[in-house]
This record gives C-alpha cells, sequence and structure tokens, in this order.
C-alpha cells in the first residue's frame, strides 16, 4: 500500500501466510491479508461486500485479532461519514486508500477527504432539508421548484433560497426551462442522502415531557413511537410526539420524565414535521436523522430496514 508509505513513510511489506484459520463466518465477510508495518504484525482485512453493523465489524476484527494474534485494520474502499464517526469512536483502526488512515496502534490518524464530508460544515436551513428531503422522496427526478414551493407551502424567496443552498453544497443541480425552474440530479435517493448525511441536521432542537391530560390537539407520533410503527421494533414506555412549537405546554412542562406512566415526550422540531408526511407518524427520513446518534444495534437494524424500503419506493418512482 503506497499510500502509507506516502504519506507517513510507513512501510508496508505483504506477508503469504496461506489460508487463515479464522471461521467461515470471517471468511465469508472479508479477504484477509497479513502484513507488516514498519516491522510491527497487523492484518489488512478487506470487506468483499457491504459492511454490517459497526458493532457486528468491531466483534468481527477482535475476532480476527485474537485469533492472528495481530491488529486487525479495516481497509474498505470507501466509508460514510457516519461510520467513519462510528469506527472513530470505538478506536476500530481503519485505512480507505487516498482518504483516510486511522491507526490508533501506531498513534496515526490522518483525514483528506470522507464521503460526503464538507471541508467547511455549513448549516443547512431548515428549509433546504426541508426541500432535499422532498426531493429525495420524490425520486430524485426532475421536480420544478414551483410544484416543491407548493407542496411544502414556501414562498418564491424561500424556495430561492433553500435550492441555492443545495446546489451550493453540490447537492442538486438547477436549471431554467422559460420561466420555470428545475432541480435534478446524477444521483438516486439512497447516493443522494449518504451524500449529504453531513450536512443534515437532526430535525429535533429539544424535547419536554408533559402530562397526557394536557395533550388536547392531534400530534404526529415520532421518535421510538414512530419507529416501532415503521418496523418490528417494540413500542417505548414513553409516547413521543412531535410539534413545531411547545409554547402550549411552556408553564406545564418538564425538561426531565418525572412520571412514565403520566408523561408523554414531545419533540420541538426545527421544520413543521407534517409537511413531509400524509400519516400519523413523521416521516421516515427525518426519523432516520433524528434517531441516527443511537448505538443501540436493534434500533440500527430497524433503521436500516426502514430505509431500505425507501430506497425500494423511490427507485421504482425514478424509473
Amino acid at each position: 500500500m503506497e499510500y502509507l508509505n506516502h504519506v507517513l513513510g510507513v512501510r508496508v511489506i505483504y506477508i503469504d501466510s496461506g489460508t487463515v484459520p479464522v471461521p467461515n463466518y470471517i471468511h465469508a465477510r472479508y479477504r484477509l491479508q497479513e502484513v507488516l508495518l514498519d516491522g510491527r504484525k497487523a492484518v489488512f482485512v478487506y470487506p468483499k461486500t457491504e459492511l454490517d453493523s459497526i458493532n457486528a465489524v468491531k466483534k468481527h476484527l477482535d475476532r480476527i485479532q485474537k485469533t492472528m494474534d495481530a491488529s486487525a485494520v479495516l481497509v474498505p474502499t470507501h466509508l460514510t461519514y457516519r461510520q467513519k464517526e462510528y469506527l472513530l469512536h470505538d478506536h476500530i483502526p481503519f485505512i480507505v486508500e487516498g482518504r483516510q488512515i486511522y491507526l490508533p496502534f501506531m498513534a496515526a490518524y490522518l483525514q483528506e477527504r470522507g464521503d460526503g464530508e464538507k471541508t467547511e460544515i455549513a448549516n443547512m436551513l431548515p428549509s433546504a432539508q426541508l426541500l432535499l428531503l422532498h426531493y429525495i422522496y420524490h425520486g430524485c427526478g426532475e421536480l420544478l421548484t414551483s410544484g416543491a414551493a407548493e407542496a411544502l407551502s414556501f414562498t418564491a424567496t424561500s424556495i430561492s433560497r433553500a435550492s441555492r443552498q443545495l446546489e451550493d453544497l453540490g447537492l442538486i443541480r438547477t436549471e431554467k426551462r422559460g420561466v420555470q425552474k428545475v432541480i435534478y440530479s446524477d444521483k438516486g435517493s439512497k447516493e443522494l442522502f449518504e451524500t449529504a448525511k453531513s450536512y443534515l441536521m437532526n430535525p429535533v432542537k429539544r424535547t419536554i415531557y408533559v402530562s397526557k391530560t394536557k395533550i388536547k390537539d392531534k400530534l404526529l407520533v415520532s421518535g421510538y413511537s414512530a419507529l416501532s410503527e415503521y418496523s418490528m421494533l417494540n413500542p417505548p414506555a414513553v409516547e413521543y410526539f412531535a410539534a413545531g412549537s411547545v409554547t402550549a405546554w411552556n408553564k406545564s412542562s418538564s425538561g426531565r420524565l418525572q412520571n412514565s406512566d403520566d408523561q408523554c415526550a414531545i419533540e420541538l422540531w426545527r421544520y413543521d414535521p407534517k409537511k413531509l408526511t400524509d400519516g400519523n407518524s413523521v416521516d421516515r427520513l427525518s426519523l432516520a436523522l433524528a434517531l441516527r446518534e443511537d448505538r443501540d444495534e436493534r434500533v440500527e437494524e430497524a433503521i436500516e430496514e426502514m430505509l431500505s424500503e425507501i430506497w425500494r419506493e423511490t427507485d421504482d418512482k425514478r424509473n
């Protein structure tokens, strides 16, 4: 791997060790290569397919490391922003050639530019996030900004600012056709969402807890309650709802859960959660963003299943 030698001066020597004595499920997922990194024994672990959850990957690498008595280094062709953050959090060594090196056992960390990352982090406008998610749900084909403005109840100024920011971030392209402005992208829904992830905000600003008797209006189901409706995940002990304003409960709410039998959770959203859904629950992409920091493996699996369903639906629209 010339990349290591070029940027860090680490000499890599590949060792021909024959068949590596690890379980079949490891061989099915990875190609293993023993190496010496400046004389230190290590194992490059090349994924053969898409990565499993980071928790599962960590277990696989631990097994490889114990079996081979060498530091296991994940060497994927690419990493999403979320995957990279999880790997760093769990101190899992990895190399993405030409982009990133993280070798904690050698005290080395180099980051150039990760997939979907920015050299400067910009705060995405709530209106821009709404527009992007609406566009993804639309299937990422051509979309008139006038139609999007009508669907999202945007003014001409709002839709112009939102589309301009998305274009400046390189997430969409626009084209004038007569008096109409068209949004389009070469990316499919999944690719666009993954590219945009590092810009997209958690739609939930804060959460308050209110007595169920204080809820007079019908609110959208959100949080873990919504995820349980979109997946096989069990409903939480405390119900979650979304609201664009929480002023109605300023005097009767608390910042911490005090009684799970009496209280429910109300999330204050950065944008009107009703604009992206026709159902009783918040939309699935916003929900995935709201829960993306949850490291519970069951929650992660439920979110991935939910997103996979969206990609199937939006691919059909694009085709």
